[in-house]
C-alpha cells in the first residue's frame, strides 16, 4: 500500500516580508492558507502591488478544497479578491478577518458570490481530507488564529503571525495550552513565523504605547495627527482613549482607515464614543487643541492621507506650527525612504513630529526570540520550517531551532516555490515549481496582467507623451519651462499648437500647486499626470502612455 504524503508548497512569504501563502497538498486536494500581497520597491515604477504567483493554484482549481485565513492583515489577505476571480471556493476565517475581506470583496464586486465562513477557536472544521484545528494568537489585529492541519501524515501547525502578550488589549492571549496539547499528541512539523528571529528577549506588550501616548496628547498644545496600519485596531484603540482622556474630538482621514475603522466599530472590535466623532469639514468649529485626527499613511504611501498633508496638498487638513503629527508604525522593510521623505517634509512644514527613532511608539506584533523558542518548547515538533521572513530571519530562526534541540537535518530551509514532502515520518524538499511574482496596476481596478505589458500595448496605439520639468526644491515653483516630447502620438490637427497648449497647463498647474506650497515630487508627477491625461482625452479621445519627471534643482 502507498504510504500517504502530504505537501507543503509556499507560494509567497519566504525570503520576503509580505506576500504571505502556503498550499497543503494530501490525497489529491489543496488547501490555501494565505493569500497575501506585497507593496513594490522603489525601482518597480507603475506597479501598485505585488502578489503571488497563482499558476499553480489555478492549473490545479478543480482540486482546492478552500482558502483558510490566519488573520486580516494585508500582507495575508490582500490578493484574496485576485485569487478568487480565479477560483470559485470557501474562505474560513475569524469575525474580524471576514468582515474586512467581505468589504474589500465589495470594491472588486465579488462579495456577493464568495462563500465566507466563520471559524471559531474551539470549533475545528473537516475541510476535504484536512481536519483543520484553530489556536487563538495575539497580534497586532484582533482575531488572529494559529492553525493545525491533521492528516493520516500527522499533524503540521502554522503558527499564524503571533506574539506572547501577557495582557493584551482584548483580553485574547496567545493560547499557549492548546499549542502545549498539540506538542503532547505530537506534532509532526511546526511551521512558525520568523519576522523578528534576530530580536533578543520578548517583544514589548502592546499596552506599553498607550502610556507613550497619553504622554504626547498631554503636551500637545495644537492638533495631534496619529497615523497608523489601518488595519491595527488595538492601536487604533489606544489613539482613541488617548484623545478620548484628553477631551478631543476625532475625526478619520484616508479611505482605509475610513472603512477599517467603520467595519471593526460595526463588528464590536472598535469602542469610539458617537459623541466624539467629527467629520472633516468640522475641525475649524474647534480650537486645534481639542482636535485629533486618525489617518492612513504611516508607510509613506505617496498618495495617502498623510502624504497630502505633508505635501500641503490635502484638501481638508492642512498642517500648521503647533501640530504634532505622530507616526505609529515601524516601516516596512522597502519603505524607509518614502516614511523618512515624509517625515522630512513634515519637518519642513514646522510641526512636531513624533515616530519610532525618536519616541516608543511603536511596538512589533511579532514574537522575539524568547517567545520563539517558547512555541517550539511547548509543540516539541519532529521537523521545523521557519516561514515568514527575509532570508536572514530564516537563517537565524533556523539556528535558533537548532539551539532548542532540533536536529539540523530535521529543519527545512525551504524558499517559495519549493515542494516540502512530509511522508513516512520523514521530510525533504522533493522538487520545485514556479513561484515568482504578479504585478497589480491600480489604475484599474483588480486588472492583473504584466505593467511592461500593459504599456507596451498604450505606446504601440497612443504613443507617448514625457513632460520633464525642473523646480526649486524648496518651494515646488518652475525654474524653466517644461520640455514637452511626444513619441509615437498621431493627431491630425495642429501638432506645434497641442504642445503649446500642453506646455502651459503644466505652466498653470506647477504655479497653482506653488501657490499651495506643495513641493513633493511624487504629488506634483500626480497632478501633472491627471491633469494632462483629462485634456488629452477631451481634445484628442486617445490615452497616451505619459511619464511626468519632476527635477529638483
Amino acid at each position: 500500500m502507498k504510504k500517504p504524503v502530504l505537501k507543503i508548497i509556499p507560494l509567497g512569504g519566504l525570503g520576503e516580508v509580505g506576500k504571505n501563502m502556503m498550499v497543503m497538498e494530501y490525497d489529491g486536494r489543496l488547501l490555501v492558507i494565505d493569500a497575501g500581497l506585497s507593496f513594490p520597491r522603489d525601482e518597480l515604477l507603475g506597479i501598485d502591488l505585488v502578489i503571488p504567483d497563482f499558476s499553480f493554484i489555478r492549473e490545479r482549481a478543480d482540486r482546492v478544497e478552500a482558502v483558510l485565513l490566519t488573520h486580516g492583515h494585508e500582507d495575508h489577505v490582500g490578493a484574496l479578491p485576485f485569487l478568487l476571480r480565479e477560483i470559485k471556493v470557501p474562505v474560513y476565517g475569524t469575525r474580524l478577518t471576514l468582515g474586512m475581506v467581505r468589504a474589500k470583496l465589495e470594491e472588486h464586486g465579488l462579495a456577493e458570490e464568495a462563500d465566507l465562513r466563520e471559524i471559531e477557536d474551539d470549533r475545528p472544521e473537516q475541510i476535504g481530507p484536512f481536519h483543520c484545528g484553530f489556536i487563538s494568537v495575539a497580534h497586532s489585529i484582533p482575531d488572529g488564529v494559529g492553525v493545525a492541519v491533521t492528516t493520516r501524515v500527522g499533524t503540521v501547525v502554522h503558527s499564524g503571525d503571533f506574539k506572547l502578550d501577557p495582557n493584551p488589549i482584548d483580553r485574547r492571549r496567545t493560547n499557549l495550552g492548546r499549542f502545549g496539547d498539540l506538542g503532547g499528541k505530537g506534532v509532526l512539523m511546526l511551521l512558525s513565523d520568523s519576522t523578528n528571529a534576530e530580536v533578543e528577549g520578548v517583544t514589548g506588550p502592546e499596552k506599553s504605547v498607550g502610556k507613550t501616548l497619553d504622554q504626547i496628547f498631554s503636551l500637545a498644545s495644537g492638533r495631534v495627527i496619529a497615523a497608523s496600519f489601518a488595519s491595527h485596531i488595538h492601536r487604533i484603540q489606544q489613539i482613541v482613549d488617548a484623545a478620548r482622556r484628553h477631551r478631543r474630538k476625532l475625526t478619520v482621514v484616508g479611505r482605509s482607515m475610513i472603512r477599517n475603522v467603520q467595519i471593526a466599530r460595526d463588528l464590536g472590535y472598535l469602542k469610539i464614543p458617537e459623541e466624539m466623532l467629527i467629520s472633516m469639514g468640522e475641525i475649524g468649529d474647534y480650537r486645534p487643541g481639542k482636535i485629533c485626527v486618525l489617518s492612513s499613511g504611516s508607510q509613506g504611501e505617496p498618495l495617502s492621507a498623510l502624504s497630502r498633508m505633508a505635501a500641503g496638498d490635502h484638501k481638508k487638513v492642512k498642517l500648521e506650527r503647533g501640530d504634532t503629527v505622530v507616526l505609529s508604525a515601524k516601516p516596512v522593510p522597502g519603505n524607509e525612504v518614502s516614511v523618512n521623505n515624509v517625515i522630512n517634509s513634515l519637518f519642513k512644514l514646522g510641526v512636531n513630529v513624533v515616530y519610532e527613532s525618536v519616541s516608543p511608539v511603536h511596538v512589533s506584533g511579532h514574537a522575539a526570540r524568547e517567545e520563539l523558542k517558547m512555541l517550539i518548547n511547548l509543540t516539541q515538533p519532529k521537523f521545523f520550517m521557519p516561514i515568514h521572513g527575509e532570508y536572514r530571519h530564516l537563517h537565524f530562526h533556523a539556528e535558533l531551532a537548532e539551539e532548542m534541540g532540533i536536529d539540523r537535518h530535521r529543519i527545512i530551509k525551504a524558499s517559495n516555490g519549493d515542494v516540502v514532502e512530509l511522508s513516512a515520518g520523514k521530510a525533504r524538499i522533493a522538487g520545485s515549481i514556479a513561484a515568482g511574482m504578479t504585478f497589480v496596476d491600480g489604475l484599474d481596478v483588480g486588472d492583473i496582467q504584466d505593467v511592461a505589458l500593459r504599456d507596451r500595448q498604450k505606446l504601440s496605439r497612443d504613443g507617448t507623451f514625457i513632460v520633464v520639468a525642473p523646480v526649486r526644491e524648496q518651494d515646488g515653483t518652475l525654474v524653466s519651462p517644461p520640455d514637452v516630447t511626444a513619441k509615437g502620438f498621431v493627431y491630425m490637427g495642429n501638432r506645434r499648437e497641442l504642445m503649446k497648449e500642453i506646455s502651459g497647463l503644466v505652466k498653470d498647474i506647477l504655479g497653482e500647486t506653488a501657490g499651495e506650497r506643495i513641493s513633493d515630487p511624487a504629488v506634483l508627477q500626480d497632478h501633472i499626470h491627471r491633469r494632462l491625461a483629462k485634456f488629452l482625452w477631451k481634445k484628442t479621445r486617445k490615452r497616451p502612455l505619459i511619464l511626468a519627471i519632476i527635477v529638483e534643482v
